[in-house]
This record gives structure tokens, sequence and C-alpha cells, in this order.
């Protein structure tokens, strides 16, 4: 549920992510920093420079400040969610990434004096996060032909990722294209019949593109799970439209609800976890008991 309740905040640490925003990123943290000591908020900056940089800064310093700031998109926001590590202190979101997946679900503001009045309001939003394989994740989860693009993406990535690269990394990744068979297992029970392809979700906004099913609710313990029973590449891009245009489930993707999530195969198929390319399965996933509080409007 979410609180409108104020909070006050005295102390703050920025995150940023310089290369965010086709390297507008260390721009947009220096400015957020400057504007929340204009509002009275003494805030420290942090720019990350390597992956866990994020997760290293939010742990050493969440027990320190009233308020983490994360500038950069979903990435750095994971990390910053990884180092908090529970409710005791809110985070703010500055969207500066590609898809900026959270910040569509909570209509949060890109701009830094709008973003820090949805800070100073106080209000948060309570999220669910789950455990894959042993790292965070609090968007998407997914096992099959989208996190074989994923592995496309890092394969050949070089600076800033942008939309256009996933589209070609997808191109690559249809060649020699064979649908997986997958073995799924939701709360302990094996569901039958074919599986090609598996998203376990907690937002509405796949990818800044898809659309997923609205009645999500994001603490509610359990996470979407979209089951895609024909996943040879018909199938795949009939989905796919219906994810533009529409909204899934249907057509051969169904959607179940589940606290754990497994699945197996027995060739290795590319799973990712929030967009990052997390290796081959099997794929264990747990929602944890304990949420993250993120400020939104």
């Amino acid at each position: 549920m979410a609180s409108s309740s104020p909070i006050p905040f005295r102390r703050a640490l920025v995150v940023g992510n310089p290369v965010a925003g086709t390297g507008r990123g260390e721009r947009a943290a220096r400015a957020m920093v400057e504007e929340l000591a204009r509002r009275g908020v003494a805030a420290d900056l942090r720019l990350t420079r390597a992956r866990g940089d994020a997760t290293a800064a939010a742990r050493e310093r969440a027990s320190d400040v009233d308020l983490v700031v994360s500038v950069g998109g979903d990435g750095t926001l994971r990390e910053v969610l990884e180092g908090v590590g529970d409710e005791s202190v809110p985070i703010g979101v500055l969207p500066m990434g590609t898809a900026n997946v959270l910040s569509l679900d909570l209509s949060l503001p890109r701009d830094v004096p709008r973003a820090v009045d949805v800070f100073l309001r106080g209000r948060a939003q309570r999220l669910d996060v789950a455990r894959v394989n042993g790292r965070s994740s609090f968007l998407v989860t997914g096992v099959g032909i989208d996190a074989a693009a994923v592995a496309e993406v890092e394969r050949t990535r070089n600076g800033p990722i942008t939309k256009l690269a996933y589209v070609n990394a997808m191109l690559r990744a249809l060649r020699g294209y064979r649908a997986p068979e997958l073995a799924l297992e939701l709360d302990g029970r094996r569901v039958e019949g074919p599986v090609g392809a598996v998203l376990a979700s907690n937002v509405v906004h796949y990818g800044g593109v898809f659309r997923l099913d609205a009645s999500r609710v994001f603490d509610d313990g359990v996470w979407e799970v979209y089951l895609f029973r024909d996943a040879r590449l018909p199938a795949v891009a009939r989905a796919a439209v219906r994810g533009f245009l529409a909204s899934l489930p249907g057509g051969s993707c169904e959607m179940r609800r589940a606290r754990h999530v497994r699945v197996t195969s027995d060739a290795p198929v590319p799973y990712h976890v929030d967009g990052d390319f997390g290796g081959s399965t099997p794929v264990e996933l747990e929602v944890s008991a304990t949420r993250r509080r993120v400020l939104a409007p």
C-alpha cells in the first residue's frame, strides 16, 4: 500500500551513473545535489564507474542518510535497491536510462526540480523484489528469446545502450533460433504442457515498449508469470504485436501468479534479470518478504 504521510529528509545520498542518458548522467546527478541543497537537504554524491559501485555506495551509506536517490537507468536503480536492502530508507529516482521501466509504471518525472518535488512530498510506494539465482530483480526476469537478445546486446556493447541496439540484437538472436523446451514449476507445482519462454514480472511496461497485465500490484507478495506455450517465431511475433498494440496475456501466452518460480531445461537456455544477461538455465526466482520503498507522485 502507498503511504501519503510526509517524510522529513535532512541527509541524502545521490548515486549517479555518469554514462546514463547518453552521457548526461553526471550533470544530472550534480544538479540533483544542488537542488536538494537548495531545498534544505544536505546531499553527498557518488558517481559509479563499474558494475556494483551503486550497490556498494548505497550499502555503505544507507544507515547514515534519510534518502537515497538513483540517477540513471534501471540497472543503476536495481543496484541501489540491492544496497539499501530493506524499507528503512526511501529511494528517489531520476530516470536517465534507455527503458526506465519503473518510471513508466510510477509516472516519475524526468527533470530535477519536479523529481525533488516528488521526493519531498514523501509518498512512498512499497515494491516487491525477488532473488534470481542470487541476484536482485525488481522488474522482469525472462527466459528464452528475449534473454538471447540481451546476451547479444552485452556481447557487442560499447558505451551507452540505445533502443536501436536492442532491435539489432534481437535480429541477430533470431538467426538460427529454435524454440526451447522449458520445464516450469510455480510455488512447487509443475506446470503441465509445453512452455517455450517465460517472463516473471512485477511491472506493466516491459522494456518500455510492451504492455503486460495492468492488474499487477507492486506489493502483493507475488509476481505475474507469463507462459508462452508456443515460442516458435510466428507465435513470438504475434505476441510481440499484441504486447505492443494492446497487452499480454493473450493468444498462446498465459498468465499466472506465484511467489516461487523455477525454470529448467535439458539444453541450456539463456535468461536475463531486469535486462542484464544472467547466464543459462536453471533459473530460480523467489519473491522476498522484505520490500523497498520508492518515492512516487
